[in-house]
C-alpha cells in the first residue's frame, strides 16, 4: 500500500473530526512561529551585548536587555506550554476516536463475512487478531504523531528555512541542499527495511497463532507430555523473529550514522559561511548563533526522519493486512430478499457439489435428496462423510459449487439470509458458550425473552435444577459449568428460539447417560411438527427417524426407513451393527431380561 492510498483509506475516519484537525493545525502554525523566537532573541542579545562592551558599558546599562529577553523568553515558554498541551491533547483525542471507529468498523465488517473467509488460509483467529490489533495501532499512531510530531517539526523547519533565506541567501541555500540528501538516504533506508518488516509481520502473526494454539490445546499437550515440542516450535519462531529484528537494527544503525555525518557537515558549512560574512563585515557576530539555531530547527525533522519513516512504514505494512480484512467485500454474505409468511420446511438438493476453500478434496459429490417437512431425517456415516457440511449448506453458511438447494420450492439463494436463519435452530456437538452469565447465554436464543421464558427453557433442557443449586443461580458465569451442562445451555437456547426447522449435529455426544436421556426426551418434544435433520451416532436417535440417508466420502449410498435400508445389507447395516456392538447389546439385553 502506498502512502496516498493509506491516507485515502484513513480519510473517511478523520473527516468526522475535522474540527480537531483544524484546531491542531492552527496551534501548529502558532507553534512554528514561536519556535524561532530563541534564534531572534539570541542574535539580539549577542549583538546588543557586543555593542555595550565595545562602548565600555557594563551591567547597569545592560539591565534593560536582560529584562527584555527575560520577558520575551518566559512569555514564549508560557505560550508554548499551552500550544504543546493543545497539540498533544487534541492529537491524542483524534487518535482515540479514530481507533474506536476503526475497531468498531472492522468488527461489524467481519460479522458480515461468510464462513469461507474464516476457513481460508491465513485467516486463522490468532493471525486475524494480530492484523487487526497491529493495523489499528500503527494507523492511529501515525495519525497522532502526524499532528504531534511530524507536522510541527516540518512547519518549524519551513519557517526556519524561510528566515535563513531572508537573512542570507547563501546560508539558506546550504541548509536547503542538506535536506534532500538527508531525505534521499532515509528513503533508501526505508526501502531496505520494508521487506524485513513484512517478514516480521508474518512471523508475529505465526507466533500469535502458535500461542493461541497452545492455550487452546493445553490439556492435550500436557496429557501427551509434549511441552518440550511446543516450546521448541515457539523457540524456532522466536529465533526467526529475533534474526529479522536484528537485521532491521543493523540497517538502522548504519544509515543513522550516515545521516548524522551529513547533518554535521551541514553545521560545519553553516558556521564557516556565517563566520566568513561576519569577518567580511556583512553580518553581525550574533548571526553565527542565529543561523546555527535556525539550522537546528531545519535539521530537527531531518533527525526525526528515520523515526517518522519507521512509523509510516509500519503503518503502510500493517495497514495492508488491516484494510485487506476491512475491504474484503467479496467475502460478504450474499442475501436474497424472499421472506415467505410461513415456512413448511421441505428441502430439495439437486446435483449438489461442494469443496471447502483451500481444500483440494471435494467434500460433497452429486447430492440428490429430499427432506420432508414435519419429518425427522437422519444423516448417518463415518467421520468425514460430509454430514456436517451438508448442514452448513442448508444453513447457507456456504454455497454449493454447483447444483441447487430448494426450500419449499424456492432456491435457497433467493431467501433473505437473516430471515432464513431465524427460522432454523442449530445445536452442535460442541456449542460455544459466551463469557457471561447463564441467563445471558440462554437469552442468546431470543434477546426479547423474559426471565420466566429463560427459566422455562432451562427446565425443558433439564438444567434448571442444577442452576438453582449454584450460589448465584442464573447469574453464575456460564464458563464455570461443565461441558455437559454447557451443552444443555445451548439446547435451552433452541427451546427459547422455537424455530420451525431444527438441525442437530451430535447434540448429546458430550453428555452422560442420564443427561442424554433427559435431552432426548426434550428433543422428542420439540421435534413435533417441525422439520428436523439430525446427525447422530446414537441408535435411539437414528431409529426414531422417518428417513435415513447414509453418506460415505461425500456421496449418498442408501436412503429409506431404518428397516428398509438395514435389510439392504449394505453400509448402513455395517454402521448400525457396529453401533450395537459398541454398546454391548447382548449383555445389556440379558441384564434387562
Amino acid at each position: 500500500m502506498s502512502l496516498p492510498q493509506l491516507f485515502k483509506n484513513i480519510l473517511p475516519y478523520v473527516r468526522p473530526y475535522r474540527w480537531l484537525v483544524i484546531l491542531t493545525l492552527t496551534l501548529t502554525l502558532i507553534g512554528s512561529l514561536t519556535a524561532q523566537v530563541n534564534a531572534w532573541v539570541l542574535r539580539y542579545t549577542v549583538d546588543e551585548i557586543t555593542l555595550l562592551l565595545s562602548e565600555n558599558k557594563g551591567l547597569q546599562e545592560g539591565l534593560h536587555i536582560l529584562l527584555i529577553i527575560s520577558i520575551i523568553l518566559i512569555g514564549k515558554e508560557i505560550l508554548n506550554s499551552f500550544i504543546q498541551f493543545g497539540q498533544r491533547f487534541y492529537g491524542e483525542k483524534l487518535r482515540i476516536y479514530i481507533s474506536r471507529d476503526l475497531a468498531q468498523t472492522v468488527i461489524e465488517k467481519i460479522l458480515t463475512y461468510k464462513l469461507a473467509f474464516f476457513s481460508s488460509g491465513g485467516n486463522q483467529p490468532g493471525k486475524l487478531q494480530t492484523r487487526i490489533d497491529r493495523g489499528i495501532e500503527s494507523i492511529t499512531r501515525l495519525v497522532q504523531n502526524f499532528f504531534i510530531d511530524i507536522l510541527p517539526l516540518f512547519a518549524n523547519a519551513i519557517v526556519a528555512l524561510i528566515m535563513m533565506f531572508n537573512a542570507n541567501f547563501y546560508v539558506g541555500l546550504v541548509a536547503l541542499c542538506i535536506v534532500p540528501i538527508y531525505f534521499y538516504i532515509s528513503v533508501v533506508q526505508a526501502r531496505k527495511m520494508s521487506e524485513a518488516r513484512r517478514n516480521i509481520r508474518s512471523l508475529r502473526e505465526n507466533k500469535s497463532q502458535g500461542i493461541l494454539g497452545i492455550l487452546e490445546s493445553i490439556t492435550v499437550i500436557k496429557s501427551f507430555i509434549r511441552e518440550n515440542i511446543e516450546a521448541d516450535k515457539q523457540l524456532g519462531l522466536q529465533n526467526d523473529l529475533t534474526s529479522a529484528q536484528m537485521r532491521i537494527r543493523k540497517i538502522s544503525f548504519v544509515f543513522d550514522g550516515l545521516k548524522s555525518f551529513i547533518e554535521q557537515i551541514g553545521v560545519v558549512l553553516i558556521i564557516i559561511l556565517t563566520a566568513y560574512f561576519v569577518l567580511s563585515g556583512e553580518m553581525s557576530i550574533g548571526a553565527i548563533m542565529f543561523h546555527i539555531l535556525l539550522f537546528s530547527n531545519v535539521s530537527a525533522p531531518i533527525r526525526q526522519l528515520h523515526r517518522i519513516y519507521d512509523q509510516m512504514n509500519d503503518a503502510l505494512i500493517y495497514s495492508e493486512g488491516f484494510f485487506d480484512i476491512l475491504q474484503a467485500d467479496h467475502q460478504t454474505e450474499s442475501s436474497g430478499s424472499y421472506k415467505p409468511v410461513h415456512i413448511k420446511g421441505k428441502f430439495e438438493l439437486r446435483n449438489v457439489n461442494f469443496t471447502y476453500p483451500d481444500n483440494q478434496k471435494q467434500t460433497l459429490r452429486d447430492i440428490n435428496m429430499v427432506i420432508h417437512p414435519n419429518k425427522i431425517t437422519a444423516l448417518v456415516g463415518l467421520s468425514g462423510a460430509g454430514k456436517s457440511t451438508l448442514i452448513n449448506l442448508l444453513d447457507k453458511f456456504y454455497h454449493p459449487d454447483s447444483g441447487e438447494i430448494l426450500l419449499d420450492g424456492v432456491s435457497l439463494q433467493e431467501y433473505d439470509t437473516t430471515y432464513l436463519r431465524d427460522q432454523i435452530g442449530l445445536v452442535l456437538q460442541k456449542n460455544h458458550i459466551f463469557n457471561g452469565t447463564i441467563e445471558e447465554n440462554i437469552r442468546y436464543g431470543n434477546p426479547e425473552a423474559t426471565y420466566e421464558d429463560i427459566v422455562d427453557a432451562a427446565k425443558r433442557s433439564y438444567i434448571h435444577d442444577q442452576v438453582m443449586e449454584l450460589s448465584e443461580q442464573y447469574q453464575t458465569s456460564a464458563l464455570a459449568l461443565s461441558g455437559g451442562q454447557q451443552q444443555k445451555i445451548a439446547i435451552a437456547r433452541l427451546f427459547l428460539k422455537n424455530p420451525p426447522i431444527i438441525f442437530l449435529d451430535e447434540p448429546t455426544a458430550s453428555l452422560d447417560a442420564v443427561s442424554t436421556e433427559q435431552i432426548k426426551n426434550s428433543l422428542d418434544a420439540i421435534k413435533e411438527n417441525r422439520t428436523v435433520i439430525i446427525i447422530s451416532h446414537s441408535i435411539s436417535q437414528i431409529i426414531d427417524s422417518d428417513c435415513i440417508y447414509v453418506m460415505e466420502e461425500g456421496s449418498i449410498l442408501e436412503y429409506g426407513t431404518h428397516t428398509e435400508i438395514y435389510n439392504m445389507n449394505g453400509t448402513y447395516k455395517k454402521i448400525f451393527d457396529a453401533m450395537a456392538r459398541s454398546l454391548n447389546i447382548d449383555k445389556i439385553s440379558k441384564t434387562l431380561e
